[in-house]
């Protein structure tokens, strides 16, 4: 696959700012999610771009490595059945014949080589495009989005999700997604096809819980911390997501500086 130049790499770092949460009232920041793997010799320059985009304040960007590559030589240390469970759900959904990586897929809809920076650029723009044009709008197929607020207590994650535009009521039904991230993972490759790489991955999705459904109504959950079984992390995404692997609604992070296990 066509890498991504180091130049045009260097340009999305400088104009990156700081991943930040959404809130109700605020225009909520688009996901990006890159399905990667540490036995992908065409992943290096996908995971670069990634960590550029994490910090951005319009975005949302998390790395999902997966398995089904752990047959090259390498078993890759970050990877889950959880996230390869997910990307071939949205092959699903999408109607594609397999999967691949590197792939970035843009709110749930759009899906791109994930060091094509060209295309990922293109693909975030248009998704940032139909949420400002159908935010409030009363067409039929109106793009929409709800707001999410996060905080925690040492005792719980509390969500507050706001209701449905009026537009959307009667079409309303999502799933609740919550993602336990890795903020920085460095990883020393030791063979297959990266072999003698030293890789610094960001925003890593090591769980994936479905926390209910959200029928268009404003609902408020309170989340208990996760316990010992799930790996460490530092930060949170919560995500509401049409059917299940469809058109992301809203989106909102808790970063290191918010949030860690007691």
């Amino acid at each position: 696959m066509k890498q991504a130049s180091t130049a045009a790499l260097f340009a999305l770092a400088m104009i990156a700012g700081i991943a930040t949460s959404a809130v109700a009232g605020e225009a909520r920041p688009v996901l990006v999610e890159l399905y990667t793997s540490q036995g992908c010799s065409s992943c290096p320059p996908a995971d670069a771009l990634l960590a550029a985009l994490t910090q951005r304040k319009d975005l949302i960007a998390m790395s999902l490595p997966i398995t089904y590559w752990d047959m090259l030589g390498w078993k890759d240390t970050l990877a889950s059945d959880a996230n390869t469970k997910r990307q071939k759900a949205y092959a699903a959904a999408m109607g594609r014949g397999g999967v691949y990586t590197p792939q970035i897929i843009v709110d749930g809809v759009t899906d791109v080589v994930g060091s094509r920076v060209d295309k990922v650029e293109a693909a975030i723009k248009a998704a940032e495009r139909a949420q400002k044009d159908g935010d409030g709008a009363s067409a039929k197929n109106a793009v929409w989005s709800v707001g999410i607020d996060l905080s925690r207590t040492p005792q719980k994650l509390h969500v507050a999700i706001t209701g449905a535009p009026a537009a959307a009521k009667g079409k309303s039904q999502a799933t609740i997604w919550i993602f336990r991230l890795r903020s920085s993972a460095t990883v020393h490759i030791g063979a297959g096809e990266n072999k003698g790489r030293t890789m610094t991955y960001r925003n890593v999705v090591n769980d994936i819980q479905d926390v209910g459904h959200w029928n268009g109504r404003a609902i408020s959950l309170d989340l208990p911390h996760a316990g010992p079984k799930v790996p460490p992390h530092d930060a949170v995404v919560v995500v509401v997501q049409q059917g299940g692997y469809g058109r992301v609604i809203g989106a909102a992070y808790l970063g290191h500086a918010d949030y860690y296990d007691q």
